[in-house]
């Protein structure tokens, strides 16, 4: 017997003007505890998708499933389904508020309803899981944008969603920000958690996401694994570079170095290197 995914899109549509669709027609599942990225250029639509998804747009046409269940859009439901849908914008300043970090992290989890105790410990988790303990009391700017978007994804954090959606997540992040980021992610993917991304960065994608979907205006027109997807020929005109491990492997295939096998791409520049013949000094 088949599960239904966590979260289900099934031809959804909307414009914000009425003369050109953001969606059109966009379909895609999220299957419970998995990692999808979802890649494209500017302007195909994944921003306004995740904004579907979080309920704060609505479709004109078209149907969003939780677990099974269509959204429904009373007060009570959307915020019942944004506790269990976490969604990160790609500028923090969207979400920030409060005067101090800890005060903006601890905002959700004191709105679901629990005691100032069970709340506290729900903030200072989150904000230790993204490096941020050390900056609970400082003003929100006095941070630099590299953390004023790990205090955004701590805020999410806090309420301990079922599946965190992020814009573009390591956007404006440094080398270590990053590094602390993928740490994170996949603490929280060896906790069950299910990981929606929407990102540039193919290389992170290719060796990070068990499942990619492609979006190109409104639409989601291709869907699979990252070998299956990232490295296809025709990836400029979906609007996104092919990553850099694929790169190399058909440039050494046509070295003659390696054996073409685009059945068994490299998930890792180790993987790579493993495969090349080795030779005696």
């Amino acid at each position: 017997m088949t599960t239904s995914p966590l979260i289900d899109i099934q031809n959804v549509s909307f414009c914000y003007r009425y003369d050109k669709l953001a969606l059109n027609g966009a379909s895609l599942s999220i299957p419970a505890g998995s990692r999808v990225a979802l890649v494209g250029s500017n302007g195909a639509g994944k921003s306004t998708l995740f904004l579907q998804i979080n309920a704060i747009l609505r479709p004109q046409s078209g149907t969003l499933y939780y677990c099974g269940q269509p959204y429904s859009y009373s007060r009570q439901a959307v915020n019942t389904l944004r506790q269990k849908v976490g969604l990160v914008f790609q500028d923090p300043e969207t979400q920030l508020f409060a005067a101090t970090v800890l005060d903006d992290v601890l905002f959700g989890p004191m709105n679901m309803g629990l005691s100032p105790a069970e709340a506290r410990l729900q903030a200072e988790t989150a904000l230790t899981l993204v490096g941020l303990w050390d900056q609970r009391d400082d003003p929100i700017h006095f941070l630099s944008q590299g953390q004023k978007k790990r205090a955004a994804i701590a805020g999410i954090l806090a309420m301990q969603p079922e599946i965190l959606v992020m814009d573009e997540p390591a956007a404006a992040l440094d080398y270590p920000s990053v590094m602390n980021l993928k740490e994170t992610l996949a603490m929280l993917h060896r906790d069950g958690k299910t990981l929606l991304i929407a990102t540039h960065d193919v290389d992170w994608a290719w060796q990070w996401a068990d499942l990619v979907y492609v979006m190109s205006q409104g639409q989601v027109i291709a869907g699979g694994t990252p070998q299956e997807i990232l490295a296809r020929q025709d990836h400029a005109g979906l609007g996104f570079a092919k990553p850099m491990i694929s790169e190399l492997y058909t440039l050494l295939c046509k070295q003659g170095l390696l054996p073409d096998e685009p059945e068994q791409l490299p998930d890792t520049l180790e993987d790579l290197v493993a495969r090349l013949p080795h030779t005696g000094r």
